[in-house]
């Protein structure tokens, strides 16, 4: 490794605490765009975590892949914003598939690479270094938290569909007429494209040897299995974000566990009261 043992042990917790902060956040949030700055922030922390394991070619690849779906991610979500008369809440979304149809095509295309389903971009990058990272002896500890992070990236991708194309209408005023123009949608299209072709390509340009990987059964199959888990559980969650028994716990991920508090405002306005 380039980096020492004690900063990689280091480096791999931070990581892993990030994907799993920001995967949490992300269930109790509502504003478009944070939902998917949030995902970016989980998949940098895939990024680390790859590197704190020492790959990093992986982690490279999957800046690359990762760059492609999200640009088409943002590129939907603002289409979506701007049809949907300037809100960001998806809440007052709902039922969009109608005036959307292509957009919302598209925007489940990257939902789905980000979660890391097979033979799209994603699925390259990030079931590599899974099954990498379950070769290291760090511990059940990290391989349980490793997939907990990935069952949360497909539980709040499912959720944000739900909410705005799937479920019942918000309220909100829509328009389809964005569609219509192509300085809209035609990089939406050639960025669905690269999200389709762009995994293979780049993993043949980058690993020209086959990489061949053993495994248990149960770790093979354990992505898997915890992907199919946290789709039973944001249908039971739907109902469970509106329950005032979840007010203490929304209010405490939306405010990303205090983090801003303590690193972008508690320190700075203590140092500038006292000036």
């Amino acid at each position: 490794f380039i980096l020492g043992e004690t900063c990689s042990a280091l480096l791999l917790f931070i990581s892993i605490m990030t994907m799993f902060m920001s995967g949490v956040v992300a269930i109790f949030e509502y504003d478009l765009k944070k939902i998917i700055a949030l995902s970016t922030l989980s998949q940098l922390g895939m990024m680390m975590f790859s590197i704190s394991l020492g790959l990093y070619e992986l982690a490279f690849f999957h800046l690359l892949t990762h760059a492609l779906f999200k640009a088409l991610l943002f590129l939907c979500a603002g289409i979506l914003i701007h049809g949907a008369g300037n809100t960001q809440d998806i809440r007052s979304f709902g039922g969009l598939s109608l005036n959307f149809p292509l957009v919302t095509v598209c925007m489940n295309l990257a939902n789905l690479s980000l979660c890391g389903v097979p033979f799209l971009a994603g699925f390259y990058s990030k079931d590599l270094i899974v099954e990498l990272a379950c070769q290291y002896s760090w511990g059940i500890f990290v391989l349980l938290t490793m997939f907990i992070c990935l069952s949360l990236t497909v539980l709040y991708s499912v959720r944000l569909t739900y909410l705005s194309f799937v479920g019942p209408y918000g309220g909100g005023t829509s328009i389809s007429v964005c569609e219509s123009g192509y300085s809209l949608v035609g990089p939406v299209v050639i960025l669905s494209f690269t999200s389709l072709v762009s995994g293979p390509i780049l993993s043949w340009l980058n690993f020209p040897a086959p990489v061949l990987i053993f495994l248990p059964v149960f770790l093979k199959w354990g992505a898997l299995f915890f992907v199919g888990v946290s789709l039973l559980v944001m249908l039971s969650l739907q109902g469970l974000t509106y329950s005032y028994k979840w007010g203490a716990v929304s209010k405490f991920s939306g405010l990303m566990w205090f983090l801003p508090w303590l690193t972008g405002q508690g320190f700075p306005m203590k140092t500038l009261k006292n000036a």
